[in-house]
């Protein structure tokens, strides 16, 4: 965090007065994908389910996603980026994972990714809603 005279620098977005993002500022699902498919593979490759373990690792790759999704969409960004990140056994059973959001089609979106090996499951949920 930036100081001044040894108080934080806030920086404050002033209304644009915009309904939409540029169609340079949308969040595009493919590269939300990418970046989430990506952070997920670097943690999670080779790993061993552990219930302990499995909770950091989602902790640590919502935050990683969310702040390289954050990132890729620049410091202007009037996106907010939402992640949500399952990790599970892999057993002899199946799993249903469901989110229902409010949104505008036109400016919102999001972008999901899975990844398995012989122990666990991961299922990366990316939201991206834009607000002004």
């Amino acid at each position: 965090m930036e100081m001044s005279n040894g108080h934080p620098i806030i920086d404050i977005f002033l209304p644009t007065f915009r309904m939409e993002p540029e169609e340079h500022e949308r969040f595009f699902p493919s590269k939300g994908k990418a970046i989430a498919d990506k952070i997920i593979s670097d943690e999670l490759n080779g790993a061993v389910y552990d219930e302990e373990d499995a909770k950091n690792w989602s902790i640590n790759i919502s935050d990683r996603v969310r702040e390289a999704v954050t990132e890729s969409m620049g410091p202007n960004s009037r996106y907010k980026v939402v992640v949500q990140t399952t990790i599970g056994q892999m057993r002899d059973q199946g799993i249903r994972i469901a989110s229902r959001c409010l949104w505008d089609p036109t400016t919102d979106n999001y972008a999901s990714c899975s990844f398995s090996n012989e122990t666990l499951f991961c299922s990366c949920l990316v939201f991206a809603l834009y607000t002004d």
